[in-house]
């Protein structure tokens, strides 16, 4: 087995705690971008590299030889000329570890499809919901006395929020909060939790950068809306009196709609009403290095598997006598 293969499966073990710590230190715009593109590079990783592993026990199967046109005595000799799959004819680890890949990637694929086909059903039946209620522009009104108010992603987007909420709030905070859900629609938030739920089907380690990747988009908006409001304290009022409000409600909100509401609310008020002081040059070394450490660990691991890649298209060219 090509040790390159290794890296790619392991490098979540680091990479997600490391991001999580910089993502901490980070804006909230920076940080949800941050965590994302490590979800999708690690999973990306971690995917080819079950693929490629799969199709090193491929090709020692001679039907699938046969069918690529190689020289199977060649291919299994495992010896010269076979680059960094010079182990490929090792069957006794090879075999194995590629049923094992298929198998993952078959349950990965599957757990792919069935979370895209929930999330297109969700917003499908959430934008039904939206078909009947008060609609202006953006904003659509749901008469429902349960306080509730979410971006529902879409074309177009819409700020779905219920009367419920609208009588819970005051004039001043209903628009904090309609400007929290408007950033969220603006900013696409929703693609961002997209790839990292499917990053986490693809890499279970990757579930650890959802929680942190939720809080930095919800910052993010509470951010926007107190620029939108021009006043911080309302805006953390508005988030705080919403999420009173709606917290006996059960919301049947898409798993993909974000709202002012949710995760850590608190401890988002508290950053809304005192600001973070600016690093000092300590800190600020601190966090290159914790940034170096990360960019790191993403290029050894892209890089791994696309060495991987490398050297199995190169066995293969030799397999075939080219």
């Amino acid at each position: 087995m090509n040790p390159d293969l290794v890296p790619p499966l392991l490098m979540p073990l680091l990479a997600v705690p490391v991001a999580r710590r910089l993502a901490a230190s980070l804006a909230p715009r920076a940080a949800a971008w941050l965590l994302a593109c490590t979800a999708a590079v690690l999973a990306a990783s971690s995917t080819l590299a079950l693929v490629l592993l799969a199709a090193q026990g491929a090709l020692l199967l001679p039907p699938v030889a046969a069918l690529g046109h190689l020289t199977l005595p060649l291919l299994t000799a495992g010896t010269d000329g076979l680059g960094g799959f010079a182990g490929l004819g090792s069957a006794g680890l090879t075999v194995p570890a590629a049923c094992v890949a298929a198998v993952l990637l078959a349950v990965c694929a599957g757990a792919v499809t069935l979370a895209g086909h929930r999330y297109r059903a969700e917003l499908a039946r959430a934008r039904a919901a939206t078909g009947s209620c008060v609609a202006s522009g953006e904003l659509a009104v749901l008469q429902d006395s349960d306080p509730d108010a979410y971006a529902l992603p879409g074309r177009p987007g819409r700020i779905v929020v219920t009367t419920g909420m609208l009588r819970a709030l005051r004039p001043g905070e209903r628009e904090a909060l309609l400007a929290h859900e408007r950033a969220h629609l603006a900013g696409h938030h929703h693609r961002f939790i997209v790839v990292a739920a499917l990053a986490a089907t693809c890499h279970p380690l990757l579930r650890g950068l959802r929680a942190p990747l939720s809080y930095a988009l919800e910052r993010w908006a509470d951010e926007s809306a107190a620029s939108a409001v021009g006043d911080r304290r309302l805006a953390a009022r508005a988030v705080g009196r919403a999420a009173l409000a709606a917290r006996t409600t059960g919301s049947a909100r898409p798993s993909a709609a974000l709202a002012a509401t949710t995760g850590p609310v608190p401890r988002r008020v508290a950053a809304l009403l005192h600001a973070t002081p600016p690093a000092g040059p300590r800190q600020a070394r601190g966090r290159r290095l914790v940034a170096a450490l990360l960019a790191g660990c993403l290029l050894l691991s892209a890089a791994a598997a696309v060495e991987a890649a490398t050297d199995l298209h190169d066995s293969v060219e030799i397999a075939q006598g080219e």
